[in-house]
Protein backbone atom coordinates (compact mmCIF):
# COMPACT_ATOMS: atom_id res chain seq x y z
CA UNK A 1 0.00 0.00 0.00
CA UNK A 2 1.20 3.22 -0.73
CA UNK A 3 0.63 6.94 0.75
CA UNK A 4 -1.65 7.76 -2.42
CA UNK A 5 -3.83 4.44 -1.30
CA UNK A 6 -3.90 5.62 2.36
CA UNK A 7 -5.02 9.48 1.83
CA UNK A 8 -8.07 7.69 -0.47
CA UNK A 9 -8.72 5.06 2.53
CA UNK A 10 -8.56 7.69 5.21
CA UNK A 11 -10.85 9.77 3.04
CA UNK A 12 -13.45 7.10 2.37
CA UNK A 13 -13.55 5.48 6.28
CA UNK A 14 -14.09 9.28 7.71
CA UNK A 15 -16.96 9.41 5.30
CA UNK A 16 -15.41 12.56 3.87
CA UNK A 17 -15.54 13.89 0.21
CA UNK A 18 -12.93 15.17 -1.97
CA UNK A 19 -13.85 18.64 -1.72
CA UNK A 20 -14.52 18.43 1.96
CA UNK A 21 -10.67 17.52 2.18
CA UNK A 22 -9.73 20.14 -0.41
CA UNK A 23 -11.16 22.61 1.72
CA UNK A 24 -9.48 21.55 4.91
CA UNK A 25 -6.17 21.68 2.68
CA UNK A 26 -7.17 25.31 1.39
CA UNK A 27 -7.02 23.74 -2.04
CA UNK A 28 -9.52 23.07 -4.74
CA UNK A 29 -11.25 19.36 -5.17
CA UNK A 30 -9.32 19.23 -8.84
CA UNK A 31 -5.66 19.41 -6.73
CA UNK A 32 -6.80 16.88 -4.40
CA UNK A 33 -8.11 14.69 -6.78
CA UNK A 34 -4.98 14.65 -8.32
CA UNK A 35 -2.99 13.63 -5.58
CA UNK A 36 -5.32 11.11 -4.80
CA UNK A 37 -4.82 10.03 -8.26
CA UNK A 38 -0.97 10.46 -7.78
CA UNK A 39 -0.95 12.64 -10.71
CA UNK A 40 0.86 15.29 -8.24
CA UNK A 41 3.00 14.65 -5.08
CA UNK A 42 1.24 15.39 -2.26
CA UNK A 43 2.94 18.62 -0.61
CA UNK A 44 4.19 18.26 2.71
CA UNK A 45 2.31 21.04 4.27
CA UNK A 46 -0.64 19.02 2.99
CA UNK A 47 0.30 15.58 4.87
CA UNK A 48 0.99 17.68 7.63
CA UNK A 49 -2.67 18.78 8.05
CA UNK A 50 -3.86 15.81 6.80
CA UNK A 51 -2.01 13.54 9.81
CA UNK A 52 -3.09 16.40 12.12
CA UNK A 53 -6.76 16.44 10.79
CA UNK A 54 -7.10 12.29 11.17
CA UNK A 55 -5.58 12.46 14.08
CA UNK A 56 -3.07 9.94 12.68
CA UNK A 57 1.17 10.03 12.40
CA UNK A 58 2.66 11.25 9.19
CA UNK A 59 4.48 7.97 9.18
CA UNK A 60 1.13 6.07 9.36
CA UNK A 61 -0.11 7.94 5.79
CA UNK A 62 3.57 7.25 4.25
CA UNK A 63 2.84 3.49 5.13
CA UNK A 64 5.96 3.75 7.41
CA UNK A 65 3.77 2.01 10.18
CA UNK A 66 0.63 0.50 10.42
CA UNK A 67 0.02 1.60 13.27
CA UNK A 68 -2.61 4.91 13.47
CA UNK A 69 -1.31 5.79 16.84
CA UNK A 70 0.77 8.86 17.33
CA UNK A 71 4.17 8.16 19.24
CA UNK A 72 5.00 11.62 21.21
Amino acid sequence: MDYIKRIKDLREDNDKTQQEIADVLKTSQTMYARYERGANELPVHHLITLADYYKVSTDYILCRTNNTQINI
